[in-house]
């Protein structure tokens, strides 16, 4: 279930980023994909804490008062927006949001992800604490619940970004650049390829489709866009239709009469 949330949340923040920021929509949404089926009570998922709670193996108390979980919450908000490095901004929600303990649980994963926001947005590399030893991140969370300081926190912090950074950029190293035309037309490509497979369309009914959507986009993109179709088309085999989300049913349906 971890695994799956983690992946929503993930795309949430990537499909819907015009929409994203530091604001309760986005927090409040991301709480709630990663929490998803992971509480005793579901209506919690999303929703600001209502009740007192305590930490595990630490003396530290966060706030009570749903009023002032609210209200500090909103403030926390505010402030992460005023910030205008997206290093500082990735690093304020890290410390604050666990602090603050806003929701019932999953305020950890959901202050990791939140960090990567201002990242995202930047074109920057992401930021993961998969290589840390959770021992550290914890000390240096326990730091700041129980003594104030943030010192321990931002070394594992920076160690964190620092192997991040490096994975990242041997990844792309590896993978190349990635094709900036189709990643400005991916839900128009992805939208009009997942209509035809799953309407079994024929070859001559959907190249009618594909140039209809072709036909709103701007006069320069027109062809490109209708060739990018037709190449991911050309190219779905039964070894890669599962990213469009399309059952083996549909898929093979939908074969069966494109090649005849």
């Amino acid at each position: 279930m971890l695994v799956f949330a983690t992946k929503d949340a993930i795309e949430f923040l990537v499909d819907t980023a015009d929409e994203i920021g530091f604001n309760r929509y986005t927090i409040l949404n991301l709480h709630a994909l990663l929490s998803n089926n992971l509480l005793p009570n579901p209506a919690a998922s999303g929703r600001l804490r209502e009740f007192g709670v305590g930490i595990t193996n630490s003396v530290f108390t966060p706030l009570g008062v749903p009023q002032l979980i609210s209200e500090f919450f909103d403030l926390i908000l505010e402030k992460a927006r005023q910030i205008e490095n997206p290093f500082e901004q990735a690093f304020f929600v890290s410390v604050h949001f666990p602090y603050l303990q806003p929701f019932d649980d999953v305020n950890k994963r959901v202050s990791r992800l939140a960090a990567n926001i201002p990242l995202n947005r930047h074109n920057l590399a992401p930021l993961s604490f998969i290589d840390v030893p959770e021992e550290y991140y914890v000390k240096g969370i326990l730091g700041i619940y129980e003594l104030n300081r943030i010192s321990l926190f931002k070394d594992v912090f920076m160690w964190a970004y620092e192997r991040s950074a490096l994975r990242y950029a041997a990844i792309r190293q590896s993978l190349g650049e990635p094709d900036i035309f189709r990643l400005k037309y991916r839900d128009e490509i992805r939208a009009v390829i997942v209509a035809i497979v799953m309407q079994a369309m024929r070859k001559d009914e959907a190249i009618q489709i594909i140039k209809n959507v072709a036909e709103k986009l701007q006069l320069a993109d027109r062809a490109k866009f209708i060739e990018a179709v037709e190449t991911e088309l050309m190219g779905m085999h039964e070894g890669n239709f599962a990213r469009y989300r399309i059952m083996p049913s549909e898929f093979n349906k939908w074969k069966a009469g494109w090649d005849s």
